[in-house]
């Protein structure tokens, strides 16, 4: 099996949980998307810092999510900060940082007229995310179980990550 299918396969229960978190609001009300926003600010740059310890390519969406904050009024809240776990659990979370960007540009649509959206609007360029699966599936071919395990790990920490920024009350 792939890496990539024992990602999927091993996360999709907390994959689930996280879109079941942010289901709730609604993007067409600028409130409540910038309510969605601050939570993904609590989570993104943690995820993003973790990824990019093995992916110097990563494109940070930070920035633009900061910008469309700015655009709404608010300012990015401190993001949570947990334990990086080590070079196989940031394969995993490299893996949800950049699975995010395919239903980002879902979620896009969904945003109301005259809402900044350049965070969600940041989808993959031709061929990157083929390219982030190979590299996922290179790095984990030759590793042990306990790698696998870890990097399993990881994935599923950057989704408890994002599960635990959509819980935190906005005030």
């Amino acid at each position: 099996m792939s890496a990539i299918s024992l990602l999927r396969t091993a996360t999709a229960a907390a994959h689930d949980s996280v879109d079941s978190a942010f289901a709730g609001y609604d993007f067409a009300d600028p409130s409540e998307y910038r309510a969605m926003l601050l939570a993904h600010a609590r989570a993104l740059p943690t995820a993003e810092a973790r990824a990019a310890q093995i992916w110097r390519a990563l494109r940070r969406r930070t920035p633009l999510l900061a910008a469309d904050l700015a655009a709404l009024g608010a300012s990015v809240d401190l993001p949570i900060e947990t334990a990086s776990g080590g070079e196989a659990a940031a394969w995993g979370a490299l893996y949800v940082v950049e699975g995010s960007r395919l239903g980002g540009g879902i979620l896009a649509k969904r945003v109301g007229a005259g809402l900044p959206h350049a965070y969600l609007s940041a989808v993959h360029q031709p061929g990157e995310w083929r390219t982030i699966r190979t590299a996922i599936d290179t790095a984990a071919a030759r590793q042990d179980e306990a790698w696998h395990a870890a990097m399993i790990a990881g994935a599923l920490d950057t989704f408890a990550l994002y599960e635990a920024a959509a819980r935190v009350p906005v005030i």
